[in-house]
Order: C-alpha cells, then structure tokens, then sequence
C-alpha cells in the first residue's frame, strides 16, 4: 500500500475533475486523481462528443439527398454504417489525448486508475494506495438510469454507454425515453437509414418550451421518427435471436431489433463509502451547499454527483466554483439564473434561464410577457429554406429578460447574446438596439426582443407625438 499526502484529492476523471484538476495544479496545488474507468468520463467517452459526431455523420446522409426546392438534385447516400461508427470513434481518439493521463502528469497531476472509496472523513484508499488530503473533491459523475421494466434485463439492451461503440445497423430502433439523449439518437440513426419508435410515459422533451417542442416532433417526423406518447412500456421479451417484443401498458406490441433506454441518469455514489467521511446524499445525489461544500466541510462535490443539472458545462463551472473556494478562499457561490441546454438535433433546440410557466410561478402571470419571431420571417432562413423554427423570449415588464427558448439551425450559438444578457441582468432593450448583421439567423433575436417594444412604439400615443413634432 503506497501513502500519499496532497492539497485536493479529486474522485472522478470526468469533466468537473478534470477541469478542477487541471487549473488547480497549474496554480500550484499538489492534486492527485482518482479514475477507474476511462478518462475523460461520459462526455467524452460516451455523451456529448460521440453523440454530435453521430449527428454530424446523419446531417451529412441527409443533406446528401440535396436540395430539389433549390434546384439540386442529390443522390440517396450509401451509408456504411461500421464505417459511421469508426468515425465516431475516430474523433473520441483525436479528443482523448487532451483528457488523458499523460497530458495530466504533464500538469503535475498524480492519476490513479483504481476505484477509491472513503475510509474516514480525512482519507480514501483503493486496493494499492491511500490518500490523506487537505480537501477531497467528489466529481464521480451519473450513469443511466435502467427502469424497472419487467423481462428488461433478460435481454440485450443499449444505453448511451453502448450504443455508440456497436459497428451493427438496427432493423428496428425502439427508444424508451424522450428526452435530449433520447432524440438526438432518434435523430441521428433515422437519417442512417434506421427505423425508428421513440416510447415517452409523458411527453417528448418535457423540460423545453411546448411550442418549439411540437414544432422539433413536426421535423422528427417528417426525417421517419415514430413517436408514441403518454404510455409505458410493461414488458419486454427476447423473441428470436434477433427480435425483440415490447408491449406497453394500452395493449399495444411493437416489435423491435435493438433497444435504447433513455430514461435518465443516477449519480454515481454506490462503493463511495459516504457515510465513513460523513456525508449526507439522497436518491438524487450528494447534498451540498451553494458553495458545493458536503456535510463534511473538506470535501466538496461537483457535476452531475450533485443531482444539480446534468450537462458538461455546468460541471465545468462546478469546478471552477470550486477552485476560487479552495485555493483563494474565497466564497464563491452557484449562480444558476442563466444556465443554457442545448438539444443537438437539426434544427438545435436551445434554452437558457426561466421557462414561461417558471416565471409566472415566480413573478405572477401580470408581470410577464413572452416576445418571438418565427424563422418564416427570417430572410437568412428563407434563402436556406430552413423556416422551421422560432426565438422566444420571457421578459418581466420592467424590460428585465428573465429566460429565452430558441428553436433553429445552431441555436446553441444563436443563444449565446442571451446567456450574457440574463447572466448580466441586462433588459430587453439591449438585444433590441443592437446592430445584427444581415442576413443571419441571430438577426431574429433582434427581431423578437424588438417585438416587446412594438406595441407602444407603433401606437396611438407614438403616433400623436410624432404628429406633434412634426409640426416644428
């Protein structure tokens, strides 16, 4: 057993850890990490990188058939789905060696591939080493949720861990879960030429914005998804070596190839040994307080271990919440009025801040007003003819934007002039006089922030002013 003593001893090679990792051993602590599994954790390995590869494979099929309304003829792609998934793999292995141990060693980091678990609440051992440090980290992130469906583990089935690794074409994808991971894969492997049924108990994409969800679902089924609603899967059987029969609770029977749960993630907390360190957690993970400090004042959490929101990017911040509590000591505290989610599906699906019914719950239905502009109005998406899609804003009638939903071709860039502006408290009016280039699609953020305005600009009252002045 070798003994180690360092400043932060983090758990978990995932994005939080390593951002955590990397910034504060270049700033001089002596930091040692814990990874068992595969560096980089599920983003890399098996979330967001494979995912938007996936995705940019199937956009690639589908504009491949061209664009008749313009007056290109395409060709319906060979698609060499083995092929495909190389691909995927191959931008996993140009990622890598960013996350890798090698590049952490190089920053002074000592990484250990072993499972660590806590022994008191001042150490962690794993099978060959033990570690006391002055403050422990717990970045050991979420995995998938199975639900407990009956005859589902007497069979084959992929999540999000397995899917994207698997060279085999389905016949048939059958997807139970309609939320961001769940559509992106519809997405994706409907464009590949798969077929595909997404199962939801409620409501597809149940957190975004209603409207743009229908007109996301509009899309998804004219690319061939298949959606089934408001029902759930009771049972599933493996019928033939390469059939697979799901019956819902309505009766129904869908026969299947492959299956994909997707039914949401759990932290990763099992084998941990919390209670040795004293550290309180729950079903949707470890407790912390705005500062992400646990129960157990030297040891902090971050990522999706915390049961906050599950994107990369908010561990991330998590980490560097983190860092200006540890190394400067200073309070820093979670701030998450202007956290954005972005569903990679074509067209994006983005959102930041407050939805619609969030901000009457929070300022009462008389203080709020929503203000859009739909793409069909959008001179750059006319040309594209790519006229699917809508900004929509949320704003208190003091002018304050408390939350924005977007629906378009790279709404995740398009949102950005968004984030800034709720994470700034800015008012509408500084989107509204902004100078957008034309013809782009983020000249309809100007537009719908304009359109707060439109109301009292062309009214009677402007126009019996104008008339006034103009008589000077």
């Amino acid at each position: 057993m070798t003994h180690h003593d360092c400043d932060i001893c983090i758990i978990g090679g995932g994005s939080g850890g390593l951002s955590l990792a990397a910034g504060a051993a270049q700033m001089g602590a002596k930091i040692l990490l814990f990874e068992a599994g595969a560096m980089g954790g599920d983003c890399l390995n098996s979330g967001c990188v494979p995912s938007k590869a996936l995705l940019a494979a199937a956009k690639a099929a589908y504009h491949a058939n061209g664009a008749p309304r313009m007056g290109v003829i395409g060709t319906p792609p060979q698609i060499d789905f083995a092929a495909v998934k190389a691909h995927v793999a191959a931008v996993i292995d140009g990622i890598a060696p960013h996350d890798s141990i090698e590049r952490f060693e190089t920053l002074g980091v000592t990484v250990i591939s072993e499972h660590a678990a806590f022994t008191s609440p001042r150490e962690v051992a794993s099978n060959h080493h033990k570690v006391r440090a002055k403050y422990f980290v717990i970045a050991s992130g979420s995995q998938p949720t199975i639900p407990p469906i009956d005859g589902l583990s007497d069979i084959d089935f992929h999540t999000n861990e397995t899917i994207f690794a698997d060279p085999v074409k389905p016949d048939h994808l059958v997807i139970i879960g309609g939320g961001p991971i769940g559509i992106e894969i519809a997405q994706a492997h409907v464009r590949l030429g798969v077929a595909v049924t997404v199962i939801e108990a409620v409501s597809i994409m149940a957190r975004d914005d209603s409207e743009l969800v229908a007109m996301l679902k509009t899309q998804l089924e004219a690319d061939g998804v298949s959606f089934i609603e408001g029902v759930s899967v009771a049972s599933v059987r493996q019928n033939q070596p390469n059939g697979i029969t799901l019956t819902l609770a309505n009766g129904a029977v869908i026969k299947a190839s492959h299956i994909l749960v997707a039914t949401g993630r759990r932290p990763v907390i099992d084998g941990l040994n919390l209670s040795a360190a004293g550290v309180k957690f729950g079903k949707t993970g470890i407790m912390t307080d705005r500062r992400l400090r646990t129960s157990n004042k030297r040891i902090y959490a971050i990522g999706d271990v915390t049961g906050r929101q599950q994107f990369t990017h908010i561990a991330s911040y998590h980490a560097s919440i983190c860092l200006r509590n540890l190394l400067f000591k200073y309070p820093a505290k979670l701030d998450e009025t202007a956290v954005p989610w972005v569903t990679y599906c074509d067209p994006e699906l983005a959102h930041v801040g407050l939805t619609h019914d969030a901000a009457i719950d929070c300022w009462g239905k008389d203080n709020i007003t929503v203000t859009k502009w739909d793409l069909a109005d959008n001179d750059r998406a006319r040309a594209d003819h790519r006229t699917t899609g809508m900004v929509k804003a949320v704003i208190h009638k003091n002018g304050r934007i408390l939350g924005a939903s977007i629906l378009a071709p790279m709404a995740g860039e398009i949102i950005q002039p968004w984030i800034l502006a709720i994470a700034n408290r800015q008012k509408i009016v500084s989107l509204a006089t902004m100078i957008a280039p034309y013809p782009t699609y983020g000249e309809a953020s100007k537009r719908a922030a304009g359109n707060f305005f439109t109301a009292k600009l062309f009214g009677k009252t402007t126009q019996k002013l104008v008339r006034f002045l103009l008589k000077f």
